[in-house]
């Protein structure tokens, strides 16, 4: 752990990556977390039914 902790330590600026990985995922978190809040009731429900219609669609087929 001494060998890699050495080669960070010698990189000039490398406190930056974790400021920015965190601002990253951050960012996607809140977009999904946005995305899934203002997502339709209707087509969610269209979604969810899916399983439960898949065997209704194969039954018609017979």
């Amino acid at each position: 752990m001494k060998f890699i902790k050495h080669h960070m330590e010698t990189i000039s600026g490398v406190s930056i990556y974790p400021i920015i990985s965190l601002i990253i995922c951050f960012t996607f978190f809140v977009l999904l977390f946005w995305w899934v809040l203002s997502y339709k009731k209707k087509d969610l429900n269209e979604i969810s039914n899916l399983p439960l219609n898949d065997d209704e669609q194969n039954n018609n087929f017979l």
